[in-house]
């Protein structure tokens, strides 16, 4: 029976590291699979991790209708046994619901990864709806750590350096400069770092930390450090 599952967790706990596999361990059997990705922090068009690995994907837009776009790919003579669907939290619901009949109409397996919650710690859309949707949920078995060490649960935006917790739900970051090109100075840096409950709820970030480290203002407790024990 085909399946629709979505692997979801927070950001660094190997979802995009997994649907390459996954492809990988498909095709291997002989299956044949389109992979489809949205705003991949490489660019356009590719599926990527952040261990360095990467493979051509098709890009998905808002117009894209799944269902339309394994139709014409199966009726000009291609095998579609699956589809990898990275970023699904960007897809729209409308799409997702594409997925799920692809699922039970076609019998074609999908296999969709995406981050939950978004910075604020509300859900996307898509994320939504592919819980609400899906056969299966599954968390990646790779924790994403804090950097305090605790399990990280929640996605962090740091814009200049400072956690922000309003703005747009969408905001590519983490985004290598290209090689020779000088961003121009009037453009936000924007990153994302996982945190555990706590930190989130208390916005301190890694940089945060450090700097309060730093500060005599501030109590060692204040910094959640574990205890020493005495030699």
């Amino acid at each position: 029976m085909a399946e629709l599952v979505f692997f979801s967790g927070t950001m660094d706990c190997g979802k995009s590291t997994l649907a390459l596999q996954m492809d990988h361990n498909h095709r291997a059997r002989g299956r044949r699979g389109l992979i489809f990705t949205k705003l991949d922090r490489a660019g356009e068009s590719v599926l990527s991790s952040r261990l360095g690995l990467a493979t051509p994907a098709h890009e998905v837009d808002d117009e894209l209708d799944f269902w339309e776009a394994v139709v014409e790919h199966a009726t000009t003579g291609h095998r579609v046994d699956y589809l990898v669907c990275d970023e699904a939290q960007f897809y729209t619901t409308g799409q997702v619901e594409q997925l799920a009949r692809v699922v039970d109409e076609m019998g074609i397996d999908v296999f969709a990864f995406g981050i939950t919650a978004d910075f604020r710690t509300q859900l996307f859309p898509g994320s939504r709806r592919m819980i609400e949707l899906a056969d299966r949920v599954q968390v990646p078995q790779v924790e994403a750590l804090c950097w305090c060490g605790r399990r990280a649960t929640h996605n962090a935006r740091i814009v200049d350096g400072a956690m922000v917790v309003e703005g747009e739900q969408v905001v590519v970051g983490d985004t290598a400069p290209v090689e020779g090109e000088v961003a121009p100075a009037q453009i936000e840096l924007v990153e994302y770092e996982v945190l555990c409950r706590r930190h989130f709820m208390r916005r301190m970030s890694s940089a945060a930390a450090r700097a309060a480290a730093t500060s005599p203002d501030v109590l060692p407790f204040d910094l959640d450090l574990c205890p020493v024990t005495p030699a």
